[in-house]
């Protein structure tokens, strides 16, 4: 049994400095993450250093544009400490959005919420037989729009600094795609069931493996364009291959409609090809699981 490791002063102050050797930087930023002491150590460094006054005046910079108000205060040794911001998240709360990204906080779970709004909408207000199919065909574009904004250069804010940590990368890619998926999954297979059914059309869950195995090719692809790029390919594509079409029928709940949507979600067959599509897609990323550690083309 070997004692647990954790951060010296003596590696605090090299990483304060900037002198630590790459390996132990890595280490140091890995296990603060878990260590409650070790971060408060590397963090008084830090603040104590000459990147000290900066990382206060970024600070508080970014607080005011939040709308708080800092409250600094000189601490022991010269080192700045600040007061609590009142109302502020945990630190494990404010960890977890972070972590999720920024689709769970901005516009696109209110567009979400429109397209199923829509959806009943149509079906309930307006008696349009065809919102159901509609739902259905839109569904699968819904997470590749997620995935779009919630990761990417274009996308976060703090990309460039999330990519270089070590929980940055492929594992912070999934968890903010599991995110978009925990929102998108539930939520559109219940509002299809809720719609009033049409003959022949599939059921409400049919979206699922399409949906998935798009999402997946939308990051296997972005191991090479970039995330936006890939969602931006796949939904077009797929705009062009079952809604474009669907859309321009005078009555998408018709039988027409139904044809339409059969190849793409009905049948052993159908729902076959797209887990099979979902597992390449994941061998696939997982070969180019290396190419997140670096940042995306402009």
């Amino acid at each position: 049994m070997t004692s647990p490791w954790h951060v010296t002063e003596t590696l605090a102050a090299h990483y304060a400095r900037g002198t630590a050797p790459e390996t132990d930087a890595w280490s140091l930023e890995k296990h603060v993450e878990s260590c409650g002491g070790c971060a408060a150590r590397v963090s008084a460094a830090v603040r104590s250093g000459a990147a000290g006054p900066v990382l206060a005046s970024v600070r508080d910079e970014l607080l005011t544009s939040l709308g708080h108000r800092p409250a600094p205060a000189a601490a022991p040794g010269g080192a700045l400490r600040h007061a609590p911001v009142a109302g502020s998240p945990p630190g494990r709360r404010a960890r977890f959005w972070w972590a999720v990204g920024p689709a769970l906080r901005g516009s696109w779970v209110v567009a979400v919420l429109l397209v199923v709004g829509g959806a009943f909408a149509l079906a309930h207000g307006a008696g349009f037989r065809g919102a159901r199919s509609l739902l259905l065909a839109v569904s699968p574009l819904l997470p590749l729009a997620g995935v779009a904004v919630s990761y990417g250069r274009h996308a976060d804010p703090l990309y460039e600094i999330t990519a270089a940590t070590p929980s940055g990368g492929l594992r912070l890619l999934l968890t903010r795609t599991a995110a978009v998926l925990a929102v998108c999954v539930p939520l559109l297979t219940a509002a299809g069931a809720l719609l009033p059914p049409v003959a022949g059309f599939p059921g409400a869950a049919a979206w699922l493996l399409p949906g998935l195995a798009l999402t997946l090719g939308a990051l296997a692809l972005g191991s090479f364009v970039g995330c936006r790029a890939a969602a931006a390919t796949l939904g077009g594509g797929w705009l062009l291959a079952v809604t474009g079409p669907l859309l321009g029928q005078p009555d998408a709940g018709a039988p027409s409609g139904a044809a339409t949507l059969a190849p793409y979600f009905s049948g052993p067959a159908a729902q076959g090809g797209w887990a099979g599509a979902a597992l390449a897609c994941a061998a696939l990323l997982a070969l180019r699981r290396r190419s997140f550690d670096h940042l995306e083309p402009r």
